[in-house]
C-alpha cells in the first residue's frame, strides 16, 4: 500500500471515529430522557407522586328505621306513676281530657286504625261489656290517629257504644308509649302499637297491657277492673 492510501485511510478512520462516538452520546441522552419522562408518569414508592389522592369523606352508619322519631319516653311510663294529661277531639264533635273522667276508673285502649278486623274486634268488644264497666264505676275511652270523621263513620257503621278520640299529633301516643317501631311483611315502621293503660280513680296507672291480642283483651281488662 502506497504512503498516500495509508494516510487516507488513516484519516477516515481518524474522522469516523468521533462521528461514531457523537452518535452513541445522542442515543445514551436519548435514553437518558425517555427514562426521565417515564419517571414523571410512574412515580416511584415514597414519592409525592405516588401518594392516594384525599380520601372520599365517610359516611354516616346507617340508623335503624325510623329511629330519628321514635319516642324516646315509651318505656318511661310504668305502673304507680301519674298519667299524662290529654286534651283530644272525639267522636262526638268535642274535646274528651283526662280530667273529665276524674274520680272514676279509666280504661285507654289504643288501636291502630279504625274499621280494620282487628281494631273492629276490640272496639266492640269493649262495646259489649260497656255496662259492666259502667257498674265497677269505670269509662271506656279508644284512642287511634284517624280523624274524627273517621272516628264518628267506625262508630256509626258497628254501633259503639264507647267514645273514640282521634290523636293525630301523636304526641299523647308516645305520652303513653303508644307510639313506637313496628315491623309488617318484613317492613319496619313507625305507627301505634296495640296497648291498653288502667289508670285509677286517683289518675295513676294501675295496669298496662302492651303488644295486645285482641281475642279475649276486652274480658280480660274487666277482670282486673273488678279484682281492685
Amino acid at each position: 500500500m502506497s504512503k498516500k492510501t495509508r494516510k487516507n485511510s488513516s484519516s477516515r478512520r481518524l474522522a469516523g471515529g468521533p462521528a461514531k462516538t457523537a452518535g452513541a452520546k445522542s442515543r445514551a441522552a436519548a435514553k437518558t430522557k425517555t427514562a426521565r419522562s417515564a419517571g414523571k408518569t410512574t412515580a416511584r414508592p415514597g414519592t409525592p407522586a405516588a401518594k392516594a389522592g384525599p380520601k372520599a369523606p365517610r359516611q354516616p352508619a346507617s340508623q335503624p328505621a325510623g329511629s330519628g322519631s321514635a319516642p324516646t319516653n315509651s318505656t318511661s311510663l310504668s305502673e304507680g306513676a301519674r298519667a299524662p294529661a290529654f286534651r283530644l277531639p272525639s267522636d262526638a264533635g268535642e274535646h274528651v281530657s283526662l280530667a273529665d273522667f276524674r274520680g272514676r276508673r279509666l280504661v285507654l285502649f289504643f288501636y291502630p286504625r279504625a274499621d280494620t278486623p282487628g281494631c273492629t274486634r276490640e272496639a266492640i268488644d269493649f262495646t259489649r261489656l260497656a255496662s259492666a264497666f259502667a257498674e265497677n264505676r269505670t269509662a271506656v275511652l279508644g284512642v287511634s290517629g284517624d280523624p274524627p270523621k273517621a272516628q264518628q263513620a267506625f262508630r256509626d257503621k258497628h254501633r259503639l257504644a264507647v267514645p273514640l278520640a282521634s290523636e293525630e299529633t301523636h304526641a299523647m301516643l308516645e305520652a303513653y308509649g303508644a307510639w313506637g317501631e313496628k315491623s309488617m311483611y318484613g317492613r319496619t315502621f313507625l305507627g301505634i302499637r296495640r296497648t291498653t293503660i288502667l289508670i285509677g280513680e286517683d289518675g295513676r296507672i294501675v295496669r298496662i297491657w302492651r303488644n295486645v291480642k285482641v281475642d279475649g283483651h276486652a274480658d280480660e281488662v274487666l277482670a282486673a277492673v273488678r279484682a281492685l
